[in-house]
């Protein structure tokens, strides 16, 4: 059988893509040397369990678990990002994703799920713990790009018990499918449908952490009243639990955007130092704008005070590591 394939770019994955035209067909090829089981195993029957609530997600087509890789549909290259870049009306559009959001969040999520190794893939519950960790990441790799080790380590201290203080006042409890990467370059044009990309890193947890990564989104700026229109058209279309509860909904948002964002820095941080990706670096200052953003009700007053005192405003607006 003669098939030629084209390499893709893979954004900020640890996986390899590559476009494989077979018949006049496509498909993809994904190849994973590192951490083969959440880039294979996970992504698969994450995959398979939004495909068995119809829901579109990549059909597997075959896999050699050994070699580390998967074929996988293709859903060719019309992001919702790309569409958003270029359409003026962008609400219309965000209100067609998170119609998606309130759909799959009628899900009921299952812990375990079947995989491609005739075993289960476990979907574990987002926890605080879990919260701290990806926190972690921004004291454990942007921090480190700007002072030394023994001034990290106390500034890390000090905001872990903060942050925990913070993370145990969200309100809604972890019962809701979370895709947990849930943005427009996630979001595919397939015909009239929207294919789901990236679901590896799935969660049982809040309803206001997917509404986080699409609002929040630091690939696509929008301006904060978009961000408003977008937030209350979910709320007025969600679950009657949300509408009466709104203001602990926001709270929750908050909380989750301000976790995200420190996680974001920290893993952008990551990808320069460790992976010599230098392209998310420019992502940074508009990260920390949303972070600000988001830092306004009172709860987060001592996290601002270090976060003021390690960075100042001006130099969240550069590149540092230019």
């Amino acid at each position: 059988m003669k098939f030629k394939t084209k390499k893709l770019t893979s954004d900020a994955s640890a996986r390899t893509f590559f476009r494989v035209f077979i018949n006049q067909k496509n498909k993809i090829l994904v190849s994973a040397k590192k951490n083969k089981y959440l880039n294979l195993i996970a992504y698969a029957a994450i995959n398979k369990f939004l495909r068995d609530k119809n829901f579109l997600a990549p059909k597997l087509f075959s896999h050699n678990y050994k070699k580390g890789i998967i074929l996988i549909e293709d859903f060719g290259d019309v992001s919702f990002h790309k569409i958003l870049k270029r359409k003026k009306n962008k609400l219309t559009i965000y209100k067609k994703l998170v119609n998606l959001l309130l759909d799959i969040q009628k899900i009921k999520p299952k812990e375990r799920v079947k995989n491609i190794k005739n075993s289960y893939h476990v979907i574990k519950k987002y926890s605080v713990s879990n919260l701290i960790l990806e926190s972690n990441i921004f004291f454990d790799w942007y921090l480190p790009l700007i002072y030394k080790k023994k001034k990290v380590k106390n500034i890390k201290i000090k905001a872990n018990k903060i942050l925990l203080k913070i993370y145990k006042k969200l309100y809604f409890s972890n019962n809701y499918f979370v895709h947990r990467d849930f943005h427009s370059q996630n979001l595919m044009k397939v015909g009239k449908k929207i294919g789901i990309l990236d679901s590896q890193d799935a969660l049982i947890g809040n309803p206001a952490y997917d509404l986080v990564s699409l609002i929040d989104d630091v690939r696509i700026k929008t301006k904060n009243d978009l961000k408003d229109k977008i937030f209350n058209y979910y709320i007025k279309n969600s679950i009657d639990d949300h509408k009466k509860n709104k203001s602990f909904f926001i709270n929750d948002f908050n909380i989750l955007s301000v976790q995200r964002s420190l996680k974001i820095i920290g893993i952008f941080s990551r990808l320069y130092k460790r992976d010599k990706k230098n392209k998310y670096l420019k992502l940074i200052p508009y990260t920390w704008k949303l972070l600000e953003l988001r830092m306004k009700s009172k709860i987060f007053n001592d996290l601002k005070d270090i976060l003021d005192s390690v960075i100042s405003k001006d130099k969240r607006k550069k590149n540092l590591y230019k």
